[in-house]
């Protein structure tokens, strides 16, 4: 088994986490969009980034958690194929962040996606590793 958990965020303003809360946003709803788009970019990552291999994945978690100007984006991957799934956690954060900013560009053309980073990783050579701090 190998996983691996990746982070980020979209900063945006109060208003447009309010809108995107009550379903407001004119595009539609934000959150089912970003968590899709994590899930297709999990399993498109070997067509997105060069010498990625495909690998069979086991599962894909998404949580997405509205902050005051932010949305915080949160995903783990799952497989027990043959090499480990980080960038495959990373190329879901940065689609979701992406899918978000093209929903709400309208009312902040200002959104941007900040603090993708590996959180986590475990199986393979190096076994388990964590992010030290939140550097």
């Amino acid at each position: 088994m190998r996983a691996a958990a990746a982070a980020g965020a979209v900063l945006t303003t109060e208003e447009v986490v309010a809108a995107i809360s009550a379903d407001g946003v004119p595009k539609g709803d934000v959150l089912a969009a970003a968590r899709l788009a994590a899930v297709m970019a999990v399993k498109k990552t070997p067509d997105l980034v060069p010498l990625c291999h495909p690998i069979a994945i086991g599962g894909v978690d998404v949580e997405l958690e509205l902050g005051a100007n932010r949305i915080d984006i949160a995903v783990r991957v799952k497989t027990r194929d043959r090499t480990g799934v980080e960038m495959e956690a990373l190329t879901a954060v940065c689609a979701a962040g992406l899918t978000i900013i093209d929903m709400i560009k309208g009312e902040d053309p200002d959104a941007s996606i900040e603090h993708v980073r590996v959180l986590a990783k475990a199986g393979g050579k190096t076994g388990m590793w964590e992010r030290s701090g939140d550097r």
